[in-house]
């Protein structure tokens, strides 16, 4: 956010319902979060882009990203930036690394409707297997939270069953998508970002960008500036 403000951006950065204002406070207090599906995070930011003077541009990691693609599929912003995102609805590819970044939730059914958090080997190996041990050690303890599982739940049963995940692809009036992927993103691997893009209408700007040796913790890591700097230069290319 400062990077951007810093670029002449105002910035906002609403949490997912029930996040509390601060890691220890969502540490203590998983059961607020819980049990939140896809819908409802987006209808929440709908909501804080309905209250706006203007359309925004939007930029999510992660769900994030499947979010971003979401609202800005409704027409209701003006550019969206999706960074590793989790796959839409018909994207059917399941890498073997994403699988296994997965089984601590999805390993369990009864996971469905609570907040979960990794252990430090479960991250190491989902987040930030692209990074030193000790900065892996560091991202952990100073960001990981609880986080509803019902959103993977509902991205793993989307080929066959639900449309929470589902994108309006179709939509020419849309805003300019900018897609990425790390290379070595073990839980949103590049395919699933390059299989999304193929999903969308050509003739509306959508692109895809790997960042080369990055996993999916590249938003907060050390090389978190080559993200946020190329997600700038785009922005400014397309005039946005």
């Amino acid at each position: 956010m400062t990077f951007f403000n810093q670029h002449g951006y105002q910035t906002l950065n609403p949490g997912w319902p029930g996040d509390s204002s601060t890691v220890a406070e969502s540490r203590a207090n998983a059961r607020s979060i819980a049990n939140r599906g896809v819908t409802e995070v987006a209808d929440s930011y709908a909501k804080v882009i309905a209250s706006l003077p203007e359309s925004p541009i939007v930029i999510g990691h992660s769900f994030g990203g499947l979010i971003a693609q979401i609202i800005l599929g409704r027409g209701i912003a003006a550019a969206g930036i999706a960074i590793d995102p989790a796959p839409i609805k018909g994207v059917w590819q399941l890498p073997l690394s994403a699988l296994k970044a997965s089984l601590p939730v999805l390993g369990n059914p009864f996971n469905l409707k609570k907040a979960v958090s990794l252990t430090f080997d479960q991250f190491r190996y989902g987040f930030a297997n692209a990074v030193p041990e000790q900065e892996a050690k560091e991202l952990y303890e100073r960001w990981t939270i609880p986080a509803p599982c019902r959103p993977l739940f509902q991205a793993a049963t989307a080929t066959f069953a639900g449309s929470e995940t589902k994108v309006n692809t179709a939509n020419t009036r849309r805003g300019p998508l900018l897609i990425t992927g790390g290379e070595k993103d073990h839980i949103a691997p590049p395919v699933l970002g390059e299989a999304s893009l193929k999903k969308y209408n050509p003739s509306v700007i959508t692109e895809f960008n790997l960042f080369a040796g990055r996993g999916h913790s590249l938003i907060v890591d050390h090389g978190w500036q080559e993200v946020a700097g190329y997600s700038f230069s785009w922005l400014n290319k397309n005039g946005l």
